[in-house]
């Protein structure tokens, strides 16, 4: 039976998962397979730590480059993450005919154009599965599945952490500060969360789908970016009263002026299938034009989901060593191609406005004047509290207007003397 030598660059989380799956499934992947997989080599800085994994310690090396150069590597596994070294191995590994794996969406977000131009520039092929959605399908089911379908748009909850955090807000009725603890102490979010709580793990990912669906670089600088940093549980609870959740949406939609690709916490319907998605989980719904909308749900990360995408990833490539050839299925279009993106300043959104207002006769229509100015039609109001001569929660619902038009209208109203507080602004999608 033929043998991949497979060449592991990263022991941490993931990695030890993949060298776990391969250990477990061995007997599988060889019958469905007729191939089987051979680890040669494992690069990581730290060599003593327990991964609760057993591997022959004449593996272990802190040179990553001599595993990507090792004669008996076939295929290059990248999970160290970031954009320094693991680009440079990348590109070494592809400049020597190797075919690579990588879950290192960070990477691919920022410099995928040029790891996939090298990979075209050698018939070498790149697989990223892992890179969006843990153990979700979703890659393949851009590249091949929907591979004749025109993308309309994609909603995803893209982000675990972040999810887990709205959901133990709304559960639980836990300050945002608190609920963050939780994630820490449960492992699902890091010592320093940045990442994942201000929207930039959302966006990598939701440049990465985009780039996918319409087959053309898409730079980070074109995703909108906004987390979840410091939501009210206030705003949580309005959201329910008024028939939606609020969760992280990483979004990508295609209108008459250009593809528009934002990250935002979002009003979500109940009904809708995603304000169902709780805990660590992601969903990823797609609308193709001839599928319609196919949802994509289970566990966004962690150790085992994550290497199931990557064994994915290594039976590819086993099979087509196997043959004797290489599936280059290009992840962008013909070179020279652009893509027209949409300036986040233009997309037009409905938004939930909570104001803290004075409480006094006249103060909302002078709101109403400041909005109607710039275009923004009121959909409806809300005020459950009455102090007069006080300030107090004032949550207004708006119609679609273009994101420059809110952010005019509140640099105005939140200089305004009868405002207490800036005002809170939360995108509402109702899925029509």
């Amino acid at each position: 039976m033929k043998t991949i030598g497979i060449g592991l660059l990263g022991f941490g989380t993931v990695g030890a998962g993949v060298v776990e799956g391969l250990q477990r499934q061995d007997a599988t992947l060889a019958a469905r397979l007729g191939l089987g997989f051979a680890l040669r080599r494992i690069a990581d800085l730290d060599l003593e730590r327990d991964r609760g994994v057993a591997v022959d310690r004449s593996l272990l090396t802190r040179d990553a480059a001599a595993v990507v150069n090792d004669p008996a590597v076939d295929v290059v596994v990248e999970l160290i993450g970031g954009c320094g070294a693991a680009q440079q191995l990348i590109l070494q590994a592809l400049a020597l005919g190797k075919p690579v794996v990588t879950a290192n969406k960070a990477l691919l977000a920022a410099h995928g154009a040029e790891i996939f131009q090298a990979a075209e520039a050698r018939q070498t092929p790149v697989y990223f599965e892992a890179s969006v959605g843990g153990g979700i399908p979703i890659i393949k089911a851009l590249r091949e599945g929907l591979v004749a379908n025109n993308i309309r748009s994609i909603y995803g909850i893209l982000n675990g952490t972040c999810n887990y955090i709205l959901t133990r807000m709304e559960q639980e009725q836990a300050p945002f500060d608190a609920a963050l603890r939780a994630a820490q102490a449960a492992g699902y979010a890091e010592a320093e969360p940045s990442l994942d709580i201000d929207g930039h793990d959302t966006a990598h990912k939701a440049v990465i789908l985009a780039a996918l669906a319409y087959g053309c670089p898409v730079p980070l600088s074109a995703a909108s970016v906004e987390g979840i940093r410091g939501l009210a549980m206030e705003d949580l609870g309005n959201a329910l009263e008024m028939g939606y959740r609020i969760k992280l949406l990483g979004i990508v939609k295609l209108g008459p002026a250009g593809v528009g690709v934002r990250v935002q916490p979002t009003l979500v319907p109940r009904a809708h299938l995603l304000a169902a998605v709780s805990g660590v989980f992601n969903a990823i719904q797609v609308d193709g034009d001839l599928a319609g909308q196919t949802l994509y749900y289970g566990r966004g990360a962690g150790r085992t989901a994550t290497a199931s995408a990557v064994l994915s990833d290594l039976a590819d490539v086993a099979r087509d060593l196997a043959a004797g050839q290489r599936r280059m299925a290009p992840v962008h279009a013909a070179a020279g191609r652009t893509l027209q993106l949409q300036p986040a300043d233009d997309i037009a959104v409905r938004c939930y406005l909570r104001l803290t207002l004075l409480d006094k006769p006249g103060m909302l229509a002078r709101v109403a004047q400041v909005l109607g100015k710039h275009g923004i039609s009121i959909a409806s109001v809300m005020q459950k509290e009455a102090r007069a001569g006080q300030h107090v929660p004032v949550v207004i619902v708006t119609h679609q207007a273009a994101e420059h038009q809110f952010r005019s209208a509140l640099a105005l109203i939140d200089r305004m003397e009868i405002i207490g507080a800036p005002t809170v602004r939360l995108r509402i999608e109702d899925f029509e």
